[in-house]
Order: C-alpha cells, then sequence, then structure tokens
C-alpha cells in the first residue's frame, strides 16, 4: 500500500488537472510520521535518479531538520548525492526562519556547512512571508528543470512549523497554488494532528488526493492498563497501523491498511496479519442484503416461471400487440372481429371500431388547432 502512494507520486498529473498531494499525519501516540515521510521521499528519489518519474527535479523545505541530515539519509539509502544538484534543491527554513542569526552574525556563514551541503541548500531567512517562498520554490526548481515541460516534486518536512510563521489561509494559499502551478508534478507533506484544530487538518485533507494516517496499536479495550506487562509495551511501542484514502480521478474513494514496524533501518510496512483481518471481519456491520448469488440461489432463478411463460400447452406464445401481422394483412375480406372459434386456440381475432360523434369532428392531423389564435 506504501508503494502504491510513492506509485502515484511517481506518475505525477495528468495535462491540465491538478498535481497528486499527499498528507501524512501523526500523533504522539505514534509519532512515526516523520520515518514514513522519509521512505516516500527516498523512493521518490530513488525513481527520480532511475529516470522512472514524471518530475525530474525535487525541491524539499526542511523545516525540522537540517540540510545535512538530509544529505547523509540520502547517502545511507544508497543514492548518488554527488550528483544531487542536478536533482535535488534544499530549501533551508531550519537554520535561521526569521533571519536573526543573519542580523546578530553580519559577515559570517550562518549555516556552516561543508561544500557538498552548501551546493545543495538554500537558506531562507523569511519564512512566514508566503509570496516570496513560492517564488523561492519556484526558481529553485525551473533552476534544474529548465524552461521545457519537463516537472519536478516538492516536499515539505513539517507543516506544522510552517503554520508558527503564517496562517492556516496563508499556507492553504500556497499549496493551492503549487498543486496548480503547470511545473509541478507532485506535492507531499507532514503534519502533527493533535497540534491543530480540526479545521486546520480539514483543510490540508480537502487539498490531498491522498491522505496517510498513522495509527498506534493499543491494547484491547477489555485489559486495564495494569494488566498489560511491560513486554508488550516495548513489542508494540514501534508498531502501528498505517491507513491510507485515496481519491481517484473517477471521483471514487479507496481506504486501504496495513501494518508498519519502525527499526534501525528504517520504517517497514507488511500486510495486516490474518488474525487482525479475522477480528476485522467480524467487526463489519452485518446487512440485511446480499449482492452475490450462491450457486443454489442461482439454479432456484433459472427454474423459476415467468408470468407469460406458463400459458399455453408448450407451444411457443406469441404475444399479440395490437397491430396486424403480414400475414393477416392478405385478406382483408375476413373480419378482425369474430364470435366464432376461428383457430385452434378457440379464440378470434379483435380490432377496434371509432365512430365520431358527428359530422363536424375533424379527423386528427398534425395540424396545430391552436394555430390561428394571435397570442
Amino acid at each position: 500500500m506504501a508503494e502504491s502512494i510513492c506509485r502515484a507520486l511517481r506518475d505525477g498529473a495528468l495535462q491540465g488537472e491538478l498535481a497528486p498531494t499527499l498528507t501524512i499525519k501523526d500523533n504522539i501516540n505514534s509519532p512515526f510520521g516523520f520515518h514514513a515521510f522519509s521512505h516516500v521521499l527516498t523512493q521518490l528519489s530513488s525513481n527520480i535518479l532511475a529516470g522512472k518519474s514524471q518530475s525530474r527535479g525535487l525541491v524539499l523545505l526542511s523545516f525540522s531538520r537540517s540540510p545535512a541530515y538530509y544529505v547523509q539519509l540520502l547517502k545511507k539509502r544508497g543514492l548518488n548525492v554527488g550528483s544531487s544538484a542536478k536533482w535535488i534543491q534544499i530549501l533551508d527554513c531550519y537554520t535561521d526562519p526569521l533571519g536573526w542569526k543573519q542580523r546578530f552574525m553580519e559577515g559570517e556563514n550562518v549555516s556552516n556547512v561543508d561544500q557538498e551541503v552548501s551546493n545543495l541548500s538554500h537558506l531562507c531567512t523569511n519564512v512566514g512571508d508566503m509570496d516570496k517562498l513560492f517564488s523561492s520554490i519556484i526558481t529553485l526548481g525551473k533552476g534544474f528543470v529548465g524552461e521545457g515541460t519537463v516537472r519536478f516534486c516538492v516536499a515539505v518536512d513539517s507543516v506544522t512549523n510552517m503554520l508558527r510563521h503564517s496562517s492556516i489561509s496563508a499556507l492553504a494559499g500556497l499549496l493551492s497554488s503549487l498543486r496548480s502551478n503547470d511545473s509541478v508534478s507532485s506535492t507531499f507533506w507532514l503534519v502533527h494532528e493533535d497540534l491543530h484544530e480540526e479545521k486546520v487538518i480539514a483543510a490540508l485533507e480537502y487539498m490531498s488526493s491522498i491522505v496517510a494516517t498513522l495509527e498506534a496499536l493499543t491494547p484491547p479495550p477489555y485489559e486495564s492498563r495494569s494488566n498489560v506487562d511491560n513486554s508488550y509495551l516495548e513489542r508494540r511501542s514501534t508498531k502501528g497501523r498505517f491507513h491510507v484514502r485515496i481519491k481517484r480521478r473517477n471521483g471514487r474513494v479507496r481506504v486501504i491498511s496495513e501494518d508498519f514496524n519502525v527499526e534501525l533501518a528504517g520504517i517497514k510496512f507488511t500486510s495486516i496479519s490474518s488474525e487482525d483481518a479475522v477480528i476485522n471481519q467480524v467487526l463489519i456491520p452485518k446487512v440485511q442484503f446480499n449482492l452475490q448469488l450462491s450457486e443454489k440461489e442461482l439454479n432456484d432463478r433459472a427454474r423459476v416461471v415467468l408470468p407469460f411463460e406458463h400459458q399455453g400447452t408448450g407451444k411457443p406464445i406469441q404475444i399479440y400487440d395490437g397491430r396486424r401481422s403480414l400475414s393477416e394483412s392478405k385478406d382483408d375480406n375476413i373480419p378482425l372481429m369474430s364470435n366464432e372459434k376461428g383457430n385452434d386456440d378457440g379464440w378470434g381475432k379483435g380490432e377496434i371500431v371509432y365512430f365520431r360523434d358527428s359530422d363536424d369532428e375533424m379527423p386528427d392531423s398534425d395540424e396545430d388547432p391552436d394555430d390561428d389564435l394571435d397570442i
């Protein structure tokens, strides 16, 4: 399921459509959202380097981690950072987000990083200005994309930190502008949902085509916390459930889930175990109808005699629709209504005879009787 998210971001947007957007949500009970964000980031970076992605570059807005951290992360995952300047640019919103260090350290290097990191990162000293931030993102994207139709991806490691310096309306305007920009292939971000109001999370989900939620695995409700030993808590502390809601282009919504486990090498996703699947199946509410038919029901339905099939003595039934057939029109002298039994079935033939009430009554015609009215 996590791979399906990466494929959706890898494939990008169709011409004239908004870019696919992923929102990753976590909370204090399951604080592993950054691990999921790192997984998506490395998978998408690998596809970009292999030429399998619609985007040919990546612009990363780093709010919660330094640019040096992401360079080391990409190196650990086996990605060639030496050529990173051609496909990734990091907008450093972590080192000096408000420009205080630059103001008090005039003439000195604020970031203080090595040459490799400095070639990839660009310092941002006013993260509250959404217009300037948008301009910086587009400028960095065009730097390695060029003037053609090639697109780039945008990643934000913490929308929560962005909301510390900006309002939700300004942030929503920035994210909407990125989605609708022709140069942006896809976007994804991380947010800590328990630190914001419900309307903030609802606004972010509304702008997202994919919403991923990390849920902690808790003890069963019938077990008190005192009955749960420490080994259970230690075993469950790094595990959880990964729920994904995908809005498709045709308007349908697909909801899927799988388990995750955070290890030293990173987060690992696995399908839900059979035991948990049985529990989920039991919890599904029972309905009073079934859209599927069993083999016995299919056979019973085939043996049902329909109303127009139980007449006659086994001969083919001909349903008369009120019109005269070609064989009947050959001899117009034969009356259509007779009291005598004219056929084997003992039934006569009939017709409808209409008599006008008076000679003044005009026959039916296609003329409008109110055509002479001047309205």
